[in-house]
């Protein structure tokens, strides 16, 4: 651990009722006075680890570390760690003086030093003169940094704000979120920020941490975050963003939505990729110039730009451009090199751990893994095998022993499909998540016992649609475990 490391999580899991897992063994180091937001979509975990950093959840297993020392067991009062909740968790009986010198007389500060210190936090929140006001006469953002004065009056080592801009107006907000950064400096102390709110985070931040599903999926600074996303998600969940699938098709030329880019990155010819360009970066020009040539299909202003979409053969690119174009206006897009961020395609989607059971002469050779249970073509296993008197044998006439054989069981996105009739497909979940790729919608579709299924289709479903997941045999795949 680095000496400048203030908090730091090692290995950190977090289970409710031994099954469910809200945290995946996270490993995060906070520098001493950042400004770190936890940014992800609601039920991603953000929340619990801030309560793990607070004391008041306990992690399942690994440590917490602060300075050095596992903080891990320790009860919230004995942490140098403050928390401002969502809610504000404010008296509505003491007024703000008695407020904001709540946890001081507590600790049985006297008189002098607790008037002095209150006075102090009501200057650094901009409220001073407060002392005597009633709570109920507060506005929300000044509530919220009364809140704020009673977290930082106790001088804790790293303040924790659980979504506190949430129950503001936007206007509000905005004016808050800079508020929140100048407090920041004048304090020098760490800020740990939880947040959905993707503008808000890469306003405020030093460092960002996206996650999603008890996961982290990328850290970095706003700008690494926004200009360098790590995976599809955090490209599609960061800002706006046109997402194709594709190929490298030579040396820093990567071809998507049925044309060549010349990119920056370099990845293995034929290797599968996604391609992302932010809608501010497509250049629109004159038809028959840049890569591609589409029609507007619609333009929507919004105060400095325009939201243009224009439709290139079966592909869709948004475009925020200063120009306005009418509906129907043939054009032409083009983006520069340093533009097109390359992500190599996960291959590990649909892969799945798998055994076989036994062989049966009429129905096939049995696959368990995940929630399916089905019987496929031997050959799919064995294609040198072949049956004889009702048994599978190998070449030599030996019989091939299936039954508990470990094998990987895999299936390509566009290859499934999906339906509203549960008993149509091998599977039914929730769709969890999805993004559009430039000319099909990705599902990520979640089953009871919690195995992800992700999907290519074409139609639009909505999140926590309950769907089938159709996978025809022919297109699974199985490979003998490594």
């Amino acid at each position: 651990m680095e000496k400048d490391t203030i908090i730091e999580l090692k290995d950190v899991k977090k289970s409710y009722d031994g099954n469910t897992t809200v945290i995946e063994n996270i490993n995060l180091e906070i520098k001493r006075g950042e400004f770190v937001t936890l940014l992800g979509p609601s039920g991603c975990g953000k929340t619990t680890i801030l309560r793990m950093i607070g004391g008041f959840d306990t992690p399942t297993s690994g440590q917490i570390t602060l300075n050095g020392r596992d903080i891990s067991p320790l009860p919230p009062y004995e942490r140098p760690i403050n928390t401002v909740f969502q809610k504000y968790a404010l008296f509505p009986h003491l007024n703000v003086y008695d407020n904001i010198a709540f946890g001081l007389k507590m600790k049985k500060v006297s008189k002098a030093e607790t008037e002095k210190k209150v006075k102090e936090a009501l200057e650094i929140v901009d409220l001073a003169g407060f002392e005597k006001r009633d709570i109920q006469t507060l506005s929300g953002g000044q509530q919220q940094r009364i809140a704020i004065a009673r977290a930082i009056v106790n001088e804790p080592q790293v303040l924790l704000l659980d979504e506190p801009l949430s129950a503001l107006d936007y206007k509000m907000r905005k004016e808050m979120q800079l508020e929140l950064k100048n407090m920041h400096k004048k304090l020098g102390i760490t800020f740990i920020f939880v947040t959905h709110d993707q503008e808000e985070a890469l306003t405020m931040s030093d460092k960002v941490v996206v996650m999603a599903d008890g996961a982290i999926q990328q850290v970095g600074t706003p700008e690494d975050i926004y200009n360098e996303p790590a995976n599809v998600f955090v490209a599609d969940f960061i800002g706006e963003s046109n997402i194709f699938n594709g190929t490298m098709a030579a040396f820093h030329q990567a071809r998507f939505a049925d044309a060549l880019f010349e990119c920056v990155d370099d990845f293995e010819k034929g290797t599968k990729i996604d391609a992302v360009i932010r809608p501010e970066d497509v250049e629109i020009v004159e038809k028959g110039k840049g890569q591609l040539t589409g029609t507007v299909t619609s333009a929507d202003f919004k105060g400095t730009f325009y939201v243009t979409f224009v439709q290139c053969g079966d592909f869709e690119m948004e475009v925020h451009t200063t120009k306005h174009l009418s509906a129907g206006a043939e054009v032409g897009l083009f983006v520069e090199p340093d533009n097109i961020h390359i992500i190599p395609y996960d291959n590990t989607i649909n892969h799945y751990v798998g055994e076989l059971g036994a062989f049966d002469a009429e129905k096939g050779l049995f696959v368990r893994f995940a929630d399916v249970e089905i019987y496929v073509d031997y050959k799919k296993v064995y294609p040198e095998a072949k049956v004889s008197d009702g048994k599978l044998v190998d070449k030599s006439g030996n019989e091939i022993v299936t039954e508990g054989v470990n094998v990987v069981v895999y299936f390509n996105p566009e290859d499934g499909d999906m339906s509203d009739n549960k008993d149509e497909g091998i599977v039914t979940g929730q769709i969890v998540s999805f993004y559009y790729i430039g000319d099909h919608y990705s599902y990520t579709i979640r089953s009871k016992s919690e195995n992800d299924y992700v999907i290519d289709d074409d139609s639009l479903w909505n999140q926590d649609d309950i769907v089938s997941v159709i996978i025809p045999k022919d297109s699974i795949k199985i490979q003998f475990m490594k």
